[in-house]
């Protein structure tokens, strides 16, 4: 019986040695590309893009959906954006290099309100909200808490509504006391690692994931144990969350406009993109065929046109979106 204690006890040990090193070694291979800044307790990361003197934007912040980090939606916007606005990317609190803060920001009222005070820290009063998939929930938490400093809200395969079902096992675990710290320090890095790229190529799906995605937008960063723990925490709140707060997205009167895929199987378009165009008065939806959960990398133009949309200027999104899905329908032949 001691010898078989001792054999459990050496391989959980030798297990969380594995664990704890190979979390060090993702902050190796994805060093912080932002800047650590205290908002009331505990520090945010983000990256901020001055206003240039050419600006035709108002200022944009983007806001990333599970399991990613300020640098997702940077290598889709940054380079395409430069020289037209003031940029704010940041890591959500518990995610990416930001701190996760008090219990409150494990829930997306709590994050829009440390989003706000990092807006404050790098003195943007106002600005367009992009969010991208959970990022949704948070940006339109922040239209509803914050109204006076959104300039308008462009919202990309947005989770924002209650859906039929539960969640995946392993987010109810993860959030179980003891339990929970266990799975995400021993199980969470490994089988993450192996299971990051088919998991990222089903994220894209049915379109094609850029070669360079994982290390560019540093995925890996969300295997390591306590922000994979708190990324689930995240996700196992959400579903009680929208049940309570989606009847208030009535009061949004921002100019918005959703963007959204007839294949995206990750956050089912009926539910969600059509629930908040059907909730926030005066709203433009956007559906394009084909497109899978990531229009910030699919159909990037109609993303950017969304935004000068609500800047208030002329776009034709409707023109866009056929001519990204005739391309998108030319990719899919080759």
């Amino acid at each position: 019986m001691l010898f078989v204690l001792t054999g459990f006890l050496a391989a959980l040990l030798a297990a969380f040695g594995f664990s704890t090193y190979q979390a060090s070694a993702f902050e190796r291979e994805n060093v912080n590309r932002g800047e650590l800044i205290d908002v009331g307790g505990f520090r945010m990361n983000s990256v901020h893009v001055p206003r240039p003197a050419g600006a035709d934007l108002p200022p944009l912040v983007f806001i990333h959906g599970a399991s990613a980090n300020l640098n997702d939606p940077m290598t889709a916007f940054r380079a395409k954006l430069e020289g037209r606005a003031e940029m704010l990317f940041l890591d959500r609190p518990g995610l990416g290099y930001s701190e996760r803060g008090g219990p409150r920001n494990a829930f997306p009222d709590g994050q829009a309100n440390a989003i706000a005070a990092l807006m404050t820290k790098r003195g943007i009063d106002k600005a367009i909200i992009v969010a991208h998939s959970f990022g949704g929930a948070i940006a339109a938490s922040f239209a509803l808490e914050h109204k006076e400093r959104v300039a308008g809200l462009v919202f990309l395969s947005p989770a924002t509504h209650p859906w039929p079902g539960g969640i995946d096992w392993y987010y109810s675990v993860a959030r179980i006391p003891l339990i929970g710290d266990l799975f995400a320090t021993l199980v969470a890095p490994p089988v993450g690692l192996a299971l990051v790229d088919t998991a990222t190529r089903s994220v894209f799906a049915p379109n094609h994931r850029p070669d360079n995605y994982i290390a560019a937008a540093q995925i890996r960063l969300a295997l390591r144990p306590r922000q994979f723990q708190n990324n689930a925490i995240d996700i196992a709140n959400l579903l009680d969350y929208v049940k309570r707060v989606s009847p208030r997205y009535t009061e949004i009167k921002a100019p918005t406009v959703i963007i959204t895929g007839d294949r995206d199987k990750i956050v089912l378009p009926e539910i969600h993109s059509r629930g908040l165009a059907r909730d926030i008065a005066g709203s433009r939806l956007v559906t394009v065929h084909n497109l899978g959960h990531k229009p910030d990398y699919i159909v990037t133009d109609l993303a950017i046109a969304a935004i000068e949309t609500v800047a208030g200027q002329p776009r034709d999104l409707d023109a866009i979106a056929r001519a990204d899905e005739a391309r998108i329908a030319k990719d899919n032949e080759n």
